[in-house]
């Protein structure tokens, strides 16, 4: 079986695999209380967006354990529609445009502060995070449209709040800028390389493609 086209599972896979058992149950509690899954997702925004306030008013602490209870909520919407029976490929967008927002609401809330505190170096960095984080969810989406597979790469988005969030919490905004924009690209581009492997692949089997 050729690697390229089944990757191994990717960190975030392996982590819905370990907390199955507690996502369920939670799940399906809430499905009883009569929320739908893309609700949500919308409460998730919503925390989301609480979060980049604090974040654009300088109050990293407060915001960095806002996105800490915030985030988690991104794997319940699945769950919910899985254990409804609703699965669809729309859900799946609807979340998967809900996370780029979220992404880019909370970079915003970032680039604010630093452009307010006239910090030159913090606000290239949230741009380049942010254009980094963007590119390797397009590169897997548009590798995905064209029937290759890009789930590859050091910085998924779960990484990516993993280097966030501490350096939020500690008041350490620019080292996960930093990270972030660094191995975010880097990311970007080891999917750029993975899709390109398999571009060449096919082209041997089939030349006249």
């Amino acid at each position: 079986m050729d690697s390229t086209t089944n990757p191994k599972p990717t960190f975030t896979d392996r982590l819905r695999i370990i907390f199955k058992g507690v996502l369920d149950p939670i799940g399906a509690f809430l499905n009883r209380t009569g929320l739908t899954p893309n609700a949500i997702t919308l409460l998730g925004l919503a925390g989301t967006t609480l979060g980049a306030y604090f974040l654009a008013r300088g109050e990293m602490m407060i915001g960095g354990i806002t996105l800490l209870l915030t985030v988690p909520i991104d794997a319940l919407d699945g769950t919910m529609a899985r254990l409804r029976g609703e699965s669809s490929d729309f859900g799946a967008f609807v979340d998967s445009v809900s996370d780029r927002y979220s992404e880019l609401i909370t970079f915003g809330g970032l680039l604010y502060y630093f452009a307010v505190q006239g910090d030159q170096l913090g606000a290239m960095l949230t741009f380049t995070a942010a254009a980094g984080s963007v590119l390797v969810s397009y590169v897997k989406a548009r590798a995905e449209g064209l029937n290759f597979t890009a789930k590859v790469g050091l910085l998924t988005r779960v990484e990516r709040y993993i280097v966030l969030i501490p350096s939020l919490v500690f008041d350490q905004p620019l080292i996960g800028m930093g990270l972030i924009a660094l191995l975010g690209n880097i990311t970007a581009l080891q999917r750029i390389f993975y899709v390109r492997i398999q571009g060449h692949a096919r082209m041997k089997k089939n030349p006249k493609i």
